[in-house]
């Protein structure tokens, strides 16, 4: 073999591509890249072809190939079975084959040496060993085979060959042996995956697959052992169950290995038989003993004899024969189990589904390459079997004929363990519907007499995320948060039992599934029962929360059967519970209209009806015009409490919802209650105070019922109506407040020439939805008025975000990318005190956190491709805050993690993630060269063996046919530099634009003191450098790569790393290799190395400077739109990277639990304070723990009401600029100003008719054009 670039091949990886937004300048290098791989591959395959030809011209004097094109039709064309070979005398044959033995036999450790000469003599000389089916790499050989001189010579040949292949199959078996002991998965296969090829080499494909799994067997029969349960009469069938499903996940690894190794080896029929047999086969036997000593034991139990089942013989692994003594009646009725059993069975079932699936989508993609449709029974059709099995090996061209893509469907597996179940299938179908009805019934039961026993009628509550065993299909803000108790305990026993349905194929299992389904309705009717019982004891005998609670468990209860229906839906192609869940959805929308109704109802006709703060005509003021009405103040109450409630128990989208149509009715009732007040003059500043009262108030309400920005600053242009509805019911009530409590002198003043029309901009103004809440900006400070930039500033997302009733992970991220990432600013600053308090305390304060505060922020900020200046900003102002400069500029490898800061880690990381694949390509080439310096150095070829020899064979060896100039490590070495350097553009193309924005900022900063970065750019150097420091750590390699390392590799990456480093530093080493390899590099193309780093730098900075062009931001609202979609998708593509929900979940959670903290530490950045506010250490939650709901306080609801909300005193005092809120409804109806001047006292209706006399003068007078 010669060097490893002799015929080289390239490749790209394109999945880095999908981290990343690429842009123009990205794309066009990237296919720049690709151009130039293909040309180098296309090249190197010319070359392969053209030794070819010469080869065969050599050896074929009868055979002239001038072109590529010729020799392409002659390999075509060449019929390997016609190849005619020397005939070889018997005696000849003999000597060479006794001198195999005698080697294998006297010698110790010429195995190797054998098989690889062996090896090399087939391919050379076109030897076929007797192998009965063709092998992996010698498919183009001769069928002059040893085969074929055993009909003309004596069985002494045969025999010395069996004993030459017996001594090294031992060999190769020890080995593999061995190799089962590796922990290294990667290396493990790789090893095996060597041992089998060869084994091929020396036996049939059959023998070899035979062999193998008898090997595997054993090791099967060990982890058996040691894994698997056992299973006695004294065992606890839960712990049991648990156990099984462990092993069966350990299993799957182990198959999932086998597979690996075997898939690029064996014909994809011969993999799927392999693993049926040594698996699936034997599981399902282990799985028939087990369930053949609880049959056992369920039988003792019931005082019924049965006999023990039959083994299987290993012709029919996998079947079970269960024999019944004719004493238990065939139907198997009166074996009777309980819940425990069936739950038991249940788990087995659950389990065994799972790794039937894990395997079947192991399987899928091989069998979809070879276009191969499924079938449901089966291994392979019978007609097709022969065609699959004869497949040609993974090396070999493979031809899919027209019998591989059959008309009738065939399987990818056939796992028999539902056979297992099938004397166990009527019994669990016969007591599935008393069991399900039992524990139900027994719940329900339990549940009446706690309710009978007590005097309360509270309802015991429990998390609803408890409920779901597995994930669910609906999104967060469709779950529920809290349900009732008894409910919970019903749908965890369903969702026990459901595992016994889903196994269901065809015939099997139809009657358990059948009646499963009908004990789950009959269990839902029940359910319903209750659950409508309970909504009538509202309001009568239970408070309101119970209709909450009531409603959120009857969407539980839905979601739970609408996922029943999802799960069956592959088997039984139709809706199994569509009657449950009509009527569920039915009393659903009857319960949101009982609530909505009651509540308005409750404010309609308790809540404000407040006989004396609303006795308009009472000719003394109201505590001195010094206080609102109760009712208004009660009203706050209840909808505080109202939203409370709802936001704990029900899910998230359904409690907005209820809580904005309670706020826009109960809302419309104050407009026009206000609208008919006939307040006395007394009681005049009691309106305006009330009014105002509502505003101050209401700005409070729409930040939880507002679910975006647009929705808050832009109702208008939103779906929902309602919240335009309430904004019209605000401005309608300030037009009452302008009409009905203005001073009379300037409403005469306003009002005096009548409404003019004329009055410039009063019309666009006064239609505003949010006017009423402009009026009242200038006495009373709101966070609810747009920015310079469209939206929101960073204090009103705060508030909005943490407003919500769930976590919104589109506020989320705007929030956090909001004022240029000011927010995240604050949290890093303040995650170096927890950092410094986690080194004081001990080391398993770890235990129970999620991720720290910065691997959270940068996570996040990282996969933001759409606003990259933000990472880099955030990150650059860090670093330049703690002075981290030096760190960025050597980062250090991760062994000294511990004295790294956490920032470096992570950037180290990311750019590790973007040269895995260069790091992968540079190790392949260097594990190819070992493997050269290995061969070299392995024993040669006796003298004696190569004597004996035929001539025939024309043999010769490979060490006299590489007698050429040597090499040597500094082409390797050249080989391996020219592929980091050559990645570079490419590797910064795919990387993530934040990524490049930041490098591109932190040079900038660092060009001034590192005098070094402005050859390379500071984003090449930082790829070399940890480029490097991969290569300096074994440990990286081997778990970027799975390759294991030598010494001879490691010091050979070390010289590679000196010649890395010496070229980004622009000097030469003074050590003569470096020296050597660079030269190797520059001789043949002279500046390629330069033109590679200036060409990587120069895409560096233009991806920054498009960075920068884009992130300008359009004004008005279709850039807050725009902002909006792009936030949509970057939560979305944050969503679906590993972990991104869970960085955003802990992110908001240390927002939610800091909120007090954050608001004075915007406040301060915002303020005229010199010195700001001492940070302190943030509170962090704790790993799976939800934040438990505060309860209810209606003393924290007064003091926010009358202290940081509303001071009443000083709103008296509040001087309204009547002169220029007043010109705004020149417009305003004349029936809606007549009624609302009326209403101010009798002295106004007179003063209305001779308003209403001025204004049809001016009208008439105007209309004849004579002045008024």
């Amino acid at each position: 073999m010669d060097w490893v670039d002799e015929y080289s091949h390239n490749s790209f990886d394109l999945r880095c591509l999908l981290d990343s937004f690429p842009g123009d300048l990205e794309f066009k290098q990237i296919f720049s890249d690709i151009d130039e791989q293909i040309g180098q591959n296309a090249a190197s395959i010319e070359n392969c072809i053209k030794e070819i030809q010469s080869k065969v011209n050599k050896h074929c004097p009868d055979v002239q190939l001038k072109t590529t094109t010729d020799c392409l039709e002659w390999l075509d064309d060449f019929d390997y079975d016609t190849a005619k070979t020397p005939s070889i005398p018997h005696g000849d044959l003999i000597k060479f084959l006794k001198k195999l033995q005698d080697l294998l036999t006297n010698e110790q450790n010429q195995e190797e040496m054998i098989l690889d000469f062996l090896w090399d003599l087939s391919c050379q000389s076109n030897i076929f060993f007797p192998a009965t089916l063709s092998g992996t790499s010698f498919h183009t050989l001769s069928r002059n085979s040893l085969h074929s001189i055993e009909d003309h010579s004596s069985i002494e040949v045969k025999s010395m060959w069996d004993d030459i292949r017996l001594h090294l199959r031992r060999f190769l078996v020890c080995r593999i042996e061995r190799h089962n002991e590796i922990n290294n998965p990667q290396q493990k296969i790789l090893l095996k995956k060597q041992c089998i090829q060869k084994l091929l080499f020396l036996y049939p494909e059959s023998e070899v697959i035979i062999k193998y799994q008898n090997i595997q067997n054993k090791q099967l029969a060990k982890f058996l052992q040691d894994d698997f349960p056992s299973y006695n009469r004294d065992s606890s069938l839960e712990i049991l169950a648990h156990g099984y499903e462990s092993a069966m996940l350990k299993l799957y690894s182990v198959i999932k290995e086998d597979f690996d190794t075997l898939c690029e080896i064996l014909a994809p029929s011969s993999t799927v038989k392999f693993i049926k047999e040594t698996y699936l086969d034997t599981i399902t036997e282990e799985m028939a003993k087990l369930l053949q000593n609880f049959c056992e034991r369920q039988f003792k139990d019931n005082a019924v004899p049965v006999a023990k089942t039959s083994k299987s013989s290993s012709k029919h692994r996998g079947t079970v024969h269960a024999l019944v003594t004719p004493n238990v009646p065939e139907d198997g009725k009166d074996l009777f189990l309980s819940f425990e059993d069936l739950q038991f069975l249940s788990y087995l079932i659950k389990s065994m589904l799972k790794l039937e699936n894990n395997a079947q989508e192991l399987f899928q993609e091989i069998f979809s390459s070879l276009k191969v449709p499924r079938k449901y029974s089966g291994i392979f059709e019978k007609s097709n079997r022969k065609t699959m099995i004869e497949k040609p090996r993974a090396h070999a061209p493979m031809i899919l004929s027209e019998q591989l893509l059959p008309g009738k469907e065939t399987t990818l597996l056939d796992f028999a363990w539902r056979n297992a179940f099938k004397e166990l299938s009527l019994p669990m179908a016969c007591c599935i519907t008393t069991t399900i009805e039992n524990f139900s019934t027994r719940i329900l039961q339990q549940e009446q007499r706690e309710r009978s026993s007590v005097m309360s009628y509270a309802m015991d509550l429990v998390s609803a995320q408890d409920v779901w065993q597995d994930c669910h299909m609906f999104p967060d803000e469709e779950q529920p948060k809290k349900i009732a108790k008894f409910c919970s305990n019903i749908v965890e026993k369903l969702d026990t039992m459901l595992p016994l349905a889903l196994a269901c194929r065809d015939d099997s299992f139809q009657e358990i599934r059948a009646n499963l389904v009908e004990a789950c309705c009959k269990v839902a009717t029940a359910v319903l029962a209750r659950l409508q019982e309970r909504s009538k004891e509202v309001p009568s005998k239970a408070p309101l929360r119970n209709l909450h609670i009531l409603l959120s468990t009857a969407i539980c209860v839905l979601q739970h059967f609408v996922q029943y229906d999802n799960f069956m839906k592959e088997t039984t192609k139709k809706p199994m519970f569509l009657v449950p869940v009509q009527r569920y959805q039915e009393f659903i929308n009857m319960l949101q209209f009982q609530v909505t109704n009651y509540c308005v109802r409750v404010c309609a006709t308790s809540i404000l009806q407040d006989a004396e703060s609303h006795h308009w005509d009472d000719y003394k003021a109201f505590y001195e015009g010094e206080r609102c009405s109760f009712s208004l103040q009660m009203w706050h109450y209840f909808y505080w409490a109202l939203h409370h409630d709802l936001w704990t128990i029900l899910p998230p989208k359904l409690a907005q919802e209820i809580l904005t149509e309670v706020l826009e009715k109960s809302l419309g009732l104050l407009s026009s209650r206000y609208a008919r007040a006939h307040p006395s003059y007394k009681r005049t500043p009691q309106i305006r105070l009330d009014i105002t009262t509502i505003f101050t108030c209401m700005e409070d309400m729409l930040w939880p019922i507002c679910s975006s920005v647009q929705e808050l600053l832009n109702p208008h242009a939103h779906k929902n109506d309602k919240i335009f509805k309430i904004h019209s019911h605000c401005n309608n009530l300030l037009t009452t407040l302008v009409i009905l409590a203005s001073p009379l002198t300037e409403l005469y003043k306003a009002f005096k020439h009548g409404m003019d029309e004329s009055a410039s901009g009063s019309l666009q103004t006064f239609l505003k939805p949010l006017h009423w809440l402009v009026c009242i900006s200038s006495f009373y400070p709101s966070l609810l008025r747009s920015s310079s930039a469209g939206g929101l500033n960073v204090e009103g997302q705060l508030k909005l975000l943490l407003s919500q009733p769930g976590c919104n992970w589109n506020l989320l991220l705007g929030t956090l990318l909001c004022n240029d990432g000011l927010l995240p600013r604050i949290l890093l600053r303040s995650s170096k005190c927890n950092f410094q308090e986690q080194l004081s305390k001990t080391e398993n304060i770890n235990l129970n956190q999620g991720p720290s505060v910065m691997e959270a922020t940068f996570k996040i900020l990282y996969h933001c491709n759409l606003s990259p200046q933000t990472f880099g900003n955030v990150f650059v102002s860090y670093l330049e805050e703690e002075q981290l400069w030096e760190f960025l500029y050597d980062i250090p490898d991760s062994t000294h993690m511990e004295s790294e800061p956490e920032v470096i880690q992570c950037l180290r990381l990311a750019v590790t993630e973007a040269v895995k694949d260069t790091v992968r390509q540079v190790i392949s080439v260097m594990s190819a060269g070992r493997n050269c310096e290995t061969s070299l150095n392995k024993p040669r070829v006796p003298g004696s063996l190569l004597e004996s020899i035929p001539q025939e064979w024309n043999y010769i060896l490979k060490e006299a046919k590489r007698k050429e100039p040597n090499k040597g490590f500094t082409r390797l070495a050249a080989q391996a530099v020219s592929i980091v350097i050559s990645k570079l553009p490419t590797v910064i193309a795919c990387l993530p634009p934040p990524i490049k924005y930041f490098f591109f900022l932190s040079e900038r900063k660092m060009s001034k003191n590192f005098v070094e970065l402005k050859k390379v750019g500071l984003l090449v150097w930082n790829l070399i450098i940890i480029i490097c420091r991969i290569f300096e750590d074994g440990n990286t390699v081997e778990l970027l790569t799975g390759a294991s390392l030598d010494r001879w590799i490691k010091e050979k990456l070390s010289l590679i790393c000196v010649c890395l480093k010496s070229i980004i530093r622009g000097h030469s080493s003074p050590n003569q290799k470096v020296q050597k390899v660079t030269q190797s590099i520059e001789q043949g193309n002279p500046n390629w190395i330069e033109c590679q780093l200036l060409k990587a730098k120069k895409l560096s900075n233009e991806c920054a400077f498009v960075t920068v062009e884009k992130s300008t931001v359009l004004e008005g609202d279709t850039a807050l739109e725009l902002t909006e979609q792009k936030i949509n998708t970057m939560v979305l593509d944050l969503c679906h990277k590993p972990g991104g929900s869970e960085y955003l979940r802990q992110i908001y959670h240390i927002m939610r639990l800091n909120e007090e903290y954050l608001k004075e530490q915007l406040f301060s950045m915002n303020g005229s304070e010199e010195k700001p506010l001492p940070i302190q250490p943030l509170k962090m939650p704790f790993r799976s723990v939800e934040d438990p709901p505060s309860a209810f306080n209606p003393f924290r609801v007064y003091k926010v009401f009358s202290e940081h909300m509303l001071d009443q005193s000083a709103i008296t005092k509040w001087s309204w600029n009547w002169s220029n809120l007043l010109p705004n409804y020149l417009r305003l109806d004349k029936m809606t100003f007549s009624v609302l001047l009326k209403n101010r006292g009798p002295s106004m209706v007179t003063c209305a008719s001779n308003f209403n006399y001025v204004w049809n003068n001016d009208r008439s007078t105007t209309d004849q054009g004579q002045p008024i």
